[in-house]
Parts: C-alpha cells; structure tokens; sequence
C-alpha cells in the first residue's frame, strides 16, 4: 500500500493552483454570505488534509476494491432516495443526513466513477471496440446515472456522462465509432430538443422544462429567468476591477438579495461583480492550468489506469467549471452546480480534494511503464 514515492515529481504547480483558487474562493464566499466563510475554511483544510492522505496510498491498491467502490456508490444512493436517511431541500432528495453530519453522495459518485473506470477500462482496454463491452461499459455508468438524475440532479448527470465519456475515449474508443455515435447523436438530440420545447411535453419534468423555456424566453417567463439575468447584470456591473469585496453598496446586486444563495452555483457572479473582469479572469485561469495539470500528469503516468484517473479527474474539474460558468453567463439553461474550489459546499470541495490526491499520487508513483494489467 505505501512504496517509496518519488516525491521530487510532486506537481508543485498544481498544488499551489488549488490551493490559490480555493483561499480565493474562500475569500468570495465570505463576502457573499460571511456566516458560511468559516465552514467553507474548515472544508479546505479536511480537503487538503483527505488529499494528503489519498496521495500516499497507491492508487494501484485502491483499484483492488473496485467492485466494491461501484457497489459502495450504488449503495449510497440508493441510501438517498430509499431511505429515511436521505434529506430533501428546494424539492430535490441529494443528501444523507446521519445525526447532524450532512452530505452530499453524488459529488462522492464522481469520484468513485472515476476509479471504477480507471480501473475497468484499464484492465479490458484491448476490447474497448467491442460492442459488448462498449454494451457493458454503457450499462454500468447508466444505474449511478439514473440514480442521479432521478434525486432529480439533471446538472450533476450531465457532469457525470461527460466524465465517463471522456474517460472512454481515453482508454482507446476507435475514431470510427466516435464518428457513427455522432452521425446518430446529432440528429438524434435536434429531435429531443424540438420534443422537449412542446408545451405537452413528458420527458422533462415541470421545473427543468421551464428553466430551459426561461433560458430561450426570458421576457415570458421573466419570474424564473430573474436569478440568470440579474447574475449577467452583476458580472457586466463589475467591469474592469469590480465594485470591491465585502462592499455594502446599496446599488449591488448581491447587496440587494436579487441572487439567492449566492455563495453556491453562482458564486461567479459575485465575483465578476466585487472582483471585476480582472477578478473572474483570475479564477477561469486558475481552473484551467488545473485542467491543464491534470492532463500533464496524466501523460507522465506509468500505466493507463494512472492516465485514466488523471484525465477523469481533468475533466470532472473542467466540464463541471464550463457549464457552472455558462449558466451565470446565461450561455446554458439554469441548472444548479458549484463551481469547483470557489462555490460554497463541503462535500463538493472535499470530493475535489480527493480528485487531486490521485492526481498526486499518479504522479509520484516510480517510473514503471504498464499496459493494462501487464508489465514491459
């Protein structure tokens, strides 16, 4: 389990990234609400902790539980919406509450997919084309997935796809097929949207239908589009250096409660308003020399598996970062979803905390080439 690491490849710039978006963050959260800014510090320093540890046991090891990290993952959400241990809020079932701790196990399931995949595509890789395994790879993302999306958590689905997509093309998914998914995809999804915009529609539940309608029409549905625009007012408000933290600006957006909960999924928006343009930048450089990290590290890696957790890991951080800033630039239909290492959530900067300790620990691992399961 613990080996003598080669600690001098320790990627100091991604630690010093991480930990320089997250002081940010916390800085950010403060000034949107400053009853949480003390929690959101003990988050980091659990997180910073958790990664330290994570980064020191051999992700090798790890993986030798990974059946029972799926079913673990299976079981934590079945916990949510099976039993009286899950907690609801705002109309969604996504939490355990277990006397007093709280949290929440789809920010976890990302993390579990991730090793779960690493693994399993890592150990069949040279039958990745086949359609029984492109069949069973399918059937085993879909039941975490539809737990997930039933909580209902259509954002965090979508991140969770997108995760296992990528790792699939990762792992070796031939161009050909890539190429056929798409020429049915495509058309496929014009179709789905031109269904889901009928007023009858019946795949997509009341709320999400009219966040999207609130997206496309603003000026119809002008109740439900109200948190997106005033964001987009708030990120425009904050031109070139912002209107300065912790302000108590009576013309403020945040100042005048127009975004409720500011400091979870549009906690972008604060920032572009107090930091300005200089102040937003900041953070989207952050989080993409992170991604860039990520995938450095990944191609340093001494097997696939340690190339697959890397590059699951630089796509967690990357697509969930993309459509968190979309959505409060109003690029994509309202859907809740933290922004990673700024947003004020626990468990959501803990999960990101262990994401980065396997990158670590992929890292530093001796310099032994593998292929799947087999040593050169």
């Amino acid at each position: 389990m613990f080996k003598a690491y080669q600690f001098r490849r320790i990627p100091i710039r991604l630690l010093v990234f991480v930990i320089a978006l997250t002081l940010l963050g916390v800085t950010v959260v403060g000034s949107a609400k400053e009853s949480v800014q003390d929690k959101q510090v003990m988050g980091m320093a659990l997180g910073i902790f958790v990664m330290l540890v994570v980064a020191l046991i051999d992700y090798n090891f790890i993986l030798k539980f990974n059946w029972l990290i799926y079913v673990g993952n299976i079981g934590m959400l079945l916990v949510v919406r099976l039993t009286s241990l899950g907690d609801s809020a705002l109309g969604a079932q996504r939490w355990i509450d277990i006397g007093g701790f709280r949290f929440q196990p789809s920010e976890v399931s990302k993390i579990c997919i991730i090793l779960f995949f690493a693994w399993f595509f890592g150990k069949y890789y040279e039958k990745i084309n086949t359609v029984r395994m492109i069949f069973l790879s399918g059937v085993l993302i879909f039941i975490p997935w539809f737990l997930i999306w039933k909580q209902p958590d259509l954002s965090t689905s979508i991140v969770t796809a997108l995760i296992f997509l990528a790792m699939l093309f990762l792992a070796g998914l031939s161009y050909k097929i890539i190429g056929a998914v798409l020429a049915v995809a495509i058309p496929a999804g014009a179709i789905f949207i031109a269904l889901i915009l009928q007023p009858d529609q019946k795949i997509l539940q009341g709320y999400q239908y009219t966040r999207i309608m609130a997206w496309l029409q603003p000026e119809k549905y002008a109740q439900d589009a109200y948190q997106q625009q005033n964001s987009i007012m708030a990120i425009g408000s904050g031109r070139l250096w912002g209107k300065g933290l912790y302000n108590d600006a009576v013309f403020s957006v945040k100042n005048g409660n127009f975004i409720p909960e500011p400091q979870t999924d549009f906690i972008f928006a604060v920032a572009g308003e107090e930091m300005g343009f200089v102040g937003a930048a900041t953070i989207l450089i952050l989080l993409l020399l992170i991604v860039l990290e990520c995938i450095l590290a990944g191609r340093r890696a001494r097997d696939l598996q340690g190339r697959l957790i890397c590059g699951g890991v630089a796509s967690f951080v990357g697509f969930q970062a993309f459509i968190n800033v979309c959505v409060v630039t109003g690029l994509m239909p309202n859907t809740g979803l933290t922004l990673p290492f700024v947003s004020y959530g626990l468990t959501s900067l803990v999960s990101l905390y262990i994401a980065i300790g396997l990158v670590i620990n992929v890292a530093i691992q001796p310099n032994i080439h593998r292929i799947g399961d087999d040593l050169l």
